[in-house]
């Protein structure tokens, strides 16, 4: 009886340092088993005390007066599947006749508290169906991306949501974005490793870092074209304005719209194009966006004209062509000038990571997420990376980014040089490629003279 006792005692203390120093390695040996049993032993209580029932049928009732039987308890959704995940569990649930979704994602707070869980997250598969995702720990204090994920042409996978699910980025489904930050944000981490994924991808990548370059000229050799000033950067997306108008050519001489030619193999855009003859996709990358809306004499305010309107010539037009746009900057609003709005509207996936104040937040999601903006806001600064996103639906999540440094970044593109595209029409800007870099050592500011 001791030696079981000394047993257990271990197990539970194992159990207690797991849970304090490895939340994940916990949730799978023992979480798992605890948290199933608890959720299907409170069930029917906790649905009861969250108003997730609904009263029996009228014909049991019947049959329970016919029978002078006691009336039949009120009915909770119906448990469909319940599946362990390395993060949580998924409880699939279906609902009753008179349930709503909304009441079920409306009570998640009180679910989360009744089942002892981490998060929990509802949506709607169906009609008459919802997925009750449940987090066993904080997934996002520490990014773990998980080692199989789906990564297909145009759809790589960026962040980890707050769920345990994968966030990707989906080119096909959203074709531009727009991704908002403060400085020290986690802003250039999430660029760095949307980077690195897509240099996995055939795609050309083609950037406009007016940093001086110092954020995408390291990642030079997987890039087609790079341009580091706002004047390179007009005659780039003027040449990618080019580009676009030759491709939409290539698909109308090869639309194929005989008689014989079924409607779904009619080309409207690169993808319904043989793929001997399809042009290889353009992803454009813009950093800090506002270095190129902003100006000071009249003839930076012509170049500021053209930048803008060759961003949204493509953003309305690239689409089709293959061309697709990822805007990144501190603030994105209408004090950046005209066409900035008219811009912004067509970048349907939005990423606010740390903002430093509410109008930040509002130019992401004030006119597709309301809900998210005070999510935005209230991102803590110790927590870089994490970020809220949305979309055109209205829904919208919290994902932290996995840390990417600038030599995993380098390596990968580097790794993957050889899938760089040649594009004719841009080759007057591909970036220089050095064999070797060397730190450029700042001089010391020289003493003035001393007065007599």
């Amino acid at each position: 009886m001791s030696r079981l006792f000394v047993v257990l005692v271990l197990v539970v203390a194992a159990a207690g340092l797991l849970r304090w120093r490895r939340p994940a390695w916990y949730w799978l040996t023992f979480g798992i088993a605890l948290a199933t049993l608890r959720v299907l032993v409170r069930y029917a209580s906790v649905m009861e005390a969250c108003g997730l029932t609904v009263p029996p049928p009228r014909w049991r009732l019947a049959l329970a007066r016919m029978a002078n039987r006691p009336a039949p308890a009120s009915r909770a959704p119906r448990i469909l599947r319940l599946r362990p995940t390395r993060t949580g569990l998924v409880l699939r649930l279906g609902l009753r006749p008179g349930q709503d979704a909304f009441d079920v994602a409306a009570s998640c707070d009180r679910l989360r508290h009744s089942f002892a869980m981490y998060g929990v997250t509802s949506r709607e598969i169906r009609s008459g169906v919802v997925e009750l995702r449940m987090t066993g720990y904080d997934v996002l204090a520490q990014v773990q991306m998980p080692v199989k994920v789906d990564r297909t042409p145009m759809r790589v996978p960026v962040a980890l949501r707050e769920d345990g699910a994968v966030h990707y980025r989906d080119y096909r489904t959203c074709p531009h974005a727009l991704t908002v930050g403060a400085t020290k944000s986690g802003k250039s981490v999430y660029q760095r490793n949307l980077v690195a994924e897509l240099a996995t991808q055939d795609v050309a990548l083609v950037g406009i870092d007016c940093k001086q370059g110092v954020e995408l000229f390291p990642l030079a050799r997987r890039f087609s074209a790079l341009a580091d000033n706002p004047d390179t950067a007009a005659d780039l997306l003027d040449a990618l304005v080019t580009h676009m108008e030759g491709v939409y050519q290539l698909i109308r001489a090869n639309q194929r719209i005989t008689a014989d030619i079924p409607d779904a193999e009619i080309a409207a855009d690169i993808w319904d194009l043989p793929e001997t003859l399809r042009p290889t996709p353009i992803v454009l990358l813009v950093d800090e966006v506002a270095e190129l809306a902003l100006f000071a004499t009249k003839e930076e305010e012509k170049r500021r004209d053209r930048i803008i309107t060759a961003l949204a010539r493509l953003a309305q037009l690239g689409r089709a062509a293959g061309i697709y746009l990822e805007i990144c900057g501190q603030r994105f609003g209408s004090e950046l000038g005209k066409g900035i709005t008219m811009l912004r509207a067509q970048l349907t996936a939005r990423t606010a990571h740390r903002v430093n104040d509410e109008t930040s937040a509002n130019m992401a999601f004030g006119d597709i997420a309301p809900d998210a903006v005070l999510a935005a806001i209230s991102i803590p600064t110790d927590t870089p990376g994490l970020a809220v996103t949305g979309d055109s639906t209205g829904g919208w999540a919290r994902i932290r980014t996995p840390h990417t440094s600038m030599r995993q970044a380098v390596n990968a593109c580097n790794r993957h040089a050889h899938r760089t595209a040649e594009l004719p029409g841009l080759a007057a800007f591909r970036p220089e490629l050095p064999p070797t870099v060397s730190l450029v050592k700042i001089p010391a500011p020289t003493e003035a003279p001393a007065s007599a």
